[in-house]
Parts: structure tokens; sequence; C-alpha cells
């Protein structure tokens, strides 16, 4: 059995919980993830189904389209800004967790980086994890 993955908003507002688990976890350095992070990539944790992932509390969203046009749907907490999950419009089952909004960050075992190409210098990421240009297909 997995040990549940726990997290939420900095505020305490918004708390999740699954025993699901992730797809796969991983780096992202895409521009959105840099703005919205403030740094040079996102991290995240994806889990398969959305239904497994118990939610509490009221998240504002907001969306943008990727690369490939697919819209992507950010929820934050609207008290304290933090963001908390994503989903796809494309691909409305599985959820991203960002992976510092786990109660426990050392469960954050990543994978892989997407969006290599948009990857700074100074943002330097693990050299052993498989790295891909933009998204891998799947």
């Amino acid at each position: 059995m997995t040990k549940p993955f726990i997290g939420g908003c900095a505020c305490g507002a918004i708390r999740f919980e699954t025993s699901s688990a992730p797809l796969v976890e991983s780096h992202c350095q895409c521009r959105d993830c840099q703005k919205r992070s403030g740094t040079g990539h996102g991290s995240y944790l994806v889990f398969p189904r959305r239904a497994d992932v118990t939610i509490t509390g009221e998240a504002k969203e907001w969306r943008v389209a990727d690369d490939n046009g697919n819209e992507k749907v950010h929820a934050f907490c609207p008290t304290c800004g933090t963001p908390v999950y994503l989903t796809f419009v494309a691909k409305p089952e599985p959820i991203a967790v960002h992976a510092t909004s786990l109660d426990d960050p050392s469960q954050f075992n990543p994978q892989l980086i997407t969006y290599g190409i948009r990857g700074h210098a100074w943002d330097i990421m693990d050299s052993s994890l498989q790295k891909f240009e933009r998204m891998p297909p799947g």
C-alpha cells in the first residue's frame, strides 16, 4: 500500500489527500511553470484519477493553453495564493499536484524533466533524470 500523499496550501484553507500512486513525478521547465513558480521550473506528481484525490476547500481557477493549444486548469488558494493542483481539459481524469504543496515534500521522487528546451543555466536540474525538449508522447 502506498503511503498517502497529503498536502495543501500555505494557509490550510485547501487540503488534499490520496492513497493513489502517481503516474509520473516530474519537473517542468515550460514558461508557464516558470512564471507561476517564480523560479526556473514547477515540480509535480500526476495522479491517474481526479476522483481518487479528496480535496477540501474552495480553489480559484485560471486557464492557460500549452504549446499544443491544450488547456490547463490551474487551481490556487484564493486566500494565500498558493498553487495547489492542475487539471487538463483534453484529459479530464489525471490531476497534478505541486510537489511543494505536500505536507512531506520528501515523498516527491522526480523521474523526468519536461520542456528542457526552456530551461535556464541557473536552474540546475539532476543530470541523471531523463530530459524531454517538450512534453513526451502519451
